[in-house]
């Protein structure tokens, strides 16, 4: 399409709408009309020669067409909005936001010391992070987004940061006696479970009983958690035993507060990978932090907490950097 001809208040209302799922919503957020706002709607889908919305009865629903336009004219409007703020500002420019979302375990985990030390090495960069729940592609608008997945087909980046396996942990105080087998130690034990959407509550756990040859181990029973922070978190509390990855939970087991009793290991194909839109990939900024977190779980081996340090941003970057610090090279 003509760029001349972007139906720039079209894509407004339809913004609008869209975020607001309400023509009436959308209608109060950019002061105007609720008739209009519609206007813009029926107008765009005219042009496009697709429906963007479902219209029901008492709801209204994005397409397949509305869901792929949704985040792409979001995202240009806010870069725009950052953009002209930045302009405007008699203060100087605004330093760049970054916006990514994390999985709760991993961010509670790791990203302390990991992104304290992006701050060290960027501090010119605002990272805004979130924490959603849930397993697979991000359904929030971010800029970068690590999920917890299985490798699957997508129109996005994905970069493996590492490859889940699960163990057997527990309080110290639960620990079998010694030569306590490991059918005999789940049977007196309760059995803490995560559930991943989509999938049974205990199948983390039957698939663990199968893959070491536990036909008689019984795991339906014992407690379901939504969110491997809170499984983790009983058993610090000597409540049962959980299947955690033992690089998430590293300080833990070195401390003593978690103990891994048998070397079996589940490995279900699931990772923490990160997710980058392909248009974002010109974008520096981005591209800095992506490349930085990338390096920085590419050490064979290493722990993610306790990797060196990353290698510098490179020259496209520093001047970015340094523009925004006032110096030139």
């Amino acid at each position: 399409m003509d760029r001349r001809r972007l139906p720039l208040n079209a894509l407004r209302a339809f913004e609008a709408v869209g975020r607001h799922l309400s023509f009436t919503a959308a209608a109060n957020s950019l002061l105007v009309s609720q008739s209009a706002v519609s206007r813009h709607v029926i107008a765009l889908e005219d042009l496009l020669g697709v429906q963007l919305f479902e219209r029901r009865p008492h709801k209204l629903l994005l397409t397949e067409a509305g869901k792929a336009l949704l985040p792409v004219v979001s995202k240009a409007f806010d870069r725009i909005a950052t953009t002209l703020d930045e302009v405007k500002s008699s203060s100087g420019p605004r330093r760049r936001v970054v916006r990514v979302l994390l999985p709760p375990g991993f961010a509670h985990n790791l990203a302390v010391p990991i992104l304290s030390d992006f701050r060290k090495d960027c501090p010119d960069v605002v990272l805004e992070i979130e924490s959603p729940y849930g397993v697979g592609p991000p359904t929030r608008e971010c800029d970068l987004a690590v999920v917890y997945a299985r490798p699957h087909a997508t129109d996005s980046i994905t970069d493996l940061l590492w490859s889940v396996r699960l163990t057997p942990v527990c309080h110290p105080d639960m620990a079998p006696r010694p030569g306590t087998g490991l059918a005999a130690f789940i049977a007196a034990s309760d059995v803490l479970h995560v559930h991943v959407e989509g999938e049974s509550r205990y199948r983390f756990w039957e698939r663990f009983v199968r893959q070491n040859e536990l036909a008689d181990a019984a795991v339906d029973r014992g407690l379901v958690f939504d969110t491997v922070s809170l499984a983790a978190q009983y058993a610090l509390s000597g409540g049962g035993i959980a299947l955690l990855d033992p690089k998430l939970y590293e300080a833990e087991l070195r401390s003593g507060a978690l103990v891994r009793p048998f070397d079996v290991w589940l490995d279900e194909g699931y990772g923490y990978y990160l997710v980058t839109h392909p248009d974002d990939l010109a974008d520096d900024v981005i591209g800095l932090f992506r490349s930085w977190l990338i390096r920085r779980f590419a050490a064979a081996g290493a722990s993610p907490a306790a990797t060196e340090a990353v290698d510098p941003p490179g020259p496209a970057v520093v001047q970015w950097l340094d523009a925004k610090r006032g110096r030139t090279r």
